[in-house]
Formats: structure tokens, sequence, C-alpha cells
């Protein structure tokens, strides 16, 4: 099983450096005590915006500060893009990425000219941009979850069969769990169930199990806490989210299970339907102990990328400070409500060790996939695939 070659841009240690001359960038707004910000092209990404920090080293020296966000003075426009701020210049930086693949390159490290005319004052925008080799495995599933797919590795243009999968939905949690876990391991069921029984208002034991080549289970996704509409609405509140458990072997018995991961997803509230999700690595010392590795929100409609990447989170707060988590560990698409779904899985390649470490990774992708249905909103009828087989009207 060989990865793809991928390679990681990094671009850091921004910062801007102001002349004396420089004019306020409006009325009211000075560069000295308004936020400046930048944006960062690269062709066939979106752009990013950020605030950017003003130096105030002397000479050239790089700055103490660092952030990662090139160039606008002025407020930031919520709507508008960047139609309030006042362009202060423009840099370009070359870069050669397919020497990348195999050694760590530096394309950029220091001062930048923000102007074309040597004789006058200038800003000068301070920026570090590398790349580094990251490999990562590629898997596609061929079909939706809960249609039971083959999923694929992709190599360029071949695609290996390496996993299968099988969908059920069973009401009775306890025979939507591997027989072992439901008899040693109640305390998980009762700490993330809590009992909760509301006949015809809930989604609940949904499993999909992922097996290899040989038919063997390497690892699953259990619906442990049912997905129920808060009281007087449709949808499921981050208040009272559903979660999945994700289950590895445990040993070499293919009757014994143990849990690897928690997901935990709800429908967020505001002007733009979300699905809200928390995933967090499970420790031995119980369900009340897991470590949080990344928490975000999609949206609903456009659908979006469930992405565990350490070197990216956009809330430092949502990683813990106890996490293992380095780099880029994974990232699978996601599709919007109602749409065909057929997720691409990338898996770091220091991330896996062998084929069922990408199997527990493939079943996370699943159960995310899933709670964008699992989260639908009660006044709609699921498709006849997530129907448990004698209660499809359970869900209506």
């Amino acid at each position: 099983m060989d990865p793809c070659p991928f390679v990681r841009l990094i671009v850091e240690s921004l910062a801007l450096k102001l002349p004396q001359a420089t004019k306020p960038a409006g009325s009211g707004v000075y560069p000295t005590t308004t936020p400046c910000f930048c944006k960062l092209r690269l062709k066939n990404f979106p752009s990013q915006t950020a605030l950017l920090p003003l130096s105030n080293s002397s000479g050239d020296s790089p700055p103490e500060s660092s952030t990662s966000a090139a160039v606008y003075t002025g407020r930031m426009g919520h709507t508008c893009g960047v139609s309030s701020g006042k362009l202060v210049g423009r840099v370009q930086v070359t870069l050669d990425l397919g020497v990348s693949q195999a050694t760590p390159s530096v394309f950029q490290n220091g001062w930048m000219k923000l102007g074309n005319e040597p004789e006058k004052p200038t800003a000068k925008l301070h920026l570090t941009v590398k790349s580094e080799p990251d490999p990562r495995f590629v898997f596609q599933f061929g079909g939706e979850p809960e249609c039971s797919p083959v999923v694929f590795q992709i190599q360029g243009n071949i695609r290996q069969p390496v996993f299968s999968c099988k969908f059920s939905a069973d009401r009775s949690r306890s025979r939507s769990l591997p027989p072992d876990f439901s008899n040693k391991n109640r305390g998980w069921m009762r700490t993330f169930s809590g009992e909760k029984e509301r006949q015809g208002r809930e989604r609940k034991g949904w499993m999909i199990m992922i097996h290899d080549l040989s038919g063997s289970p390497v690892a699953a996704a259990s619906m442990i806490t049912p997905f129920v509409p808060s009281p007087g609405s449709d949808r499921v509140s981050r208040s009272n989210p559903g979660a999945w458990l994700i289950l590895r072997p445990n040993g070499f018995s293919v009757s014994s299970w143990k849990p690897w991961g928690r997901l935990e997803a709800w429908r967020e509230r505001g002007p733009i339907d979300g699905l809200g999700y928390k995933f967090e690595l499970v420790t031995e010392n119980g369900p009340n102990n897991g470590i949080p590795i990344a928490e975000a929100t999609m949206s609903i409609k456009k659908g979006g990328q469930f992405c565990i990447d350490r070197r990216v989170s956009r809330d430092p707060s949502a990683l813990s400070l106890r996490s293992p988590v380095k780099g880029f560990v994974m990232g699978a698409t996601v599709e919007g409500e109602g749409k065909v779904s057929k997720p691409v899985v990338q898996v770091g390649m220091q991330h896996v060790t062998c084929m069922a470490d990408a199997a527990l990774f493939i079943a996370l992708s699943a159960a995310i996939d899933l709670s964008m249905d699992a989260c639908q909103l009660f006044s709609r009828k699921l498709r006849k695939e997530l129907c448990h087989d004698h209660e499809h009207d359970s869900f209506s």
C-alpha cells in the first residue's frame, strides 16, 4: 500500500512594516491603530484572509511575532470581502512544488517591498514560504456508506479495492454493537446513551462495519447515542447531540472490540444551517476522559471537509494540549444534505502502520457522512436505506 505524493505549503512569520510617511487609510482609519490584513492567493485554491501584525523591529530583523495570514489597511468587510480596505501593495513568490515532493524547500524568508518606486518610502512585508513532503494514502467509497460499498485505494489512475463496508440499522442497541462490546462495556452505553427512549422520534442503531479483503472485520462505527430532536423542535441540538463510537478489534480476536474514538454531531442553529461535530480519542481512563482532537461546523447545504490537521486549527482551544496529533492526520469529503455522497478520504502516511489503522479513518469518515443524514430535520423522511427493516415509519 503506497501513498500518493502531497506537498504541504507553509506560510508563516508574516508582519507588516509601514513607513512613517504612510497616510491614513481613510477617515478615522490609521494603520498604526487599525488592524491590517492580507490575502494569500494560490492557483486553483481558495484565497485565505487573516489579520496582519505590524512590526516595530528596527532594520531588517525579522518580526518577533508571527502569524499565518498579503496586504490592506483599514477595516475588513464582513459581507463585501475586502472592499472596505485600502490596498497597500502586492508581492509574488514563485514556487517549485515538484522538488518539494522529495525534500523540504524554502522559497522566501525575509522582507519584501510592497511598492515599485525605489526612491520613495515604501511598506515592507515579512514572510516565510516553505514546503515539505506530506505523503498521504487516498481512499474513496464506491458508493454511499449506507449502501454498503467497496472502498478503493486511489493511486493516480489506479483504483484498487482494499475494504468492504456493511451498513445495518437495528433499533435494538445491543444488536447494533459487536456481542463482546455490548456485554463487557455497558458503562460506555449508559454514559453515551443515557437511557433515552423516544419511540418514533429517534434515529438509532446505525452501524457500519469495515472488512478487509479476506472478510475479517477491522473497524466499525456504531451509533451509541440516538439522534433525537430537542423538545419542541425537529432538529438535533448541540445540547443533546447524537454520538458514535469508532471501534477497533481488541487483540487478534474478531469478536472482541474496544473503542478508539468518539464522534458527536448535531445541527447548528443560525442564518445558515450547519452540521456541528466534535471528535475525541478514547483513553483507558474511561468515557469521560477523552482527548479532544477536532471540533468544527460545515454547511448542511454545501457539505464540506471533515479535517484533522494540527497545523491549521483555527481554534487552538479545540485541540487539547494532551493531544498526540501532529501535522495532517486525515481529511474526508462530506456532501451536502440530499446529495449523493462517495467520500474521498486522505490519511497522513505517518498515521498508518497497517491496513487496520487506515480502516479506523474509513469508519470515522463514514460516521461523519452518515451524521449528515442523522441530523436531517425530523419533519422530513429518511431514504429507505437508512430506515430500520421493520420500522420505516418511525423516522417520519
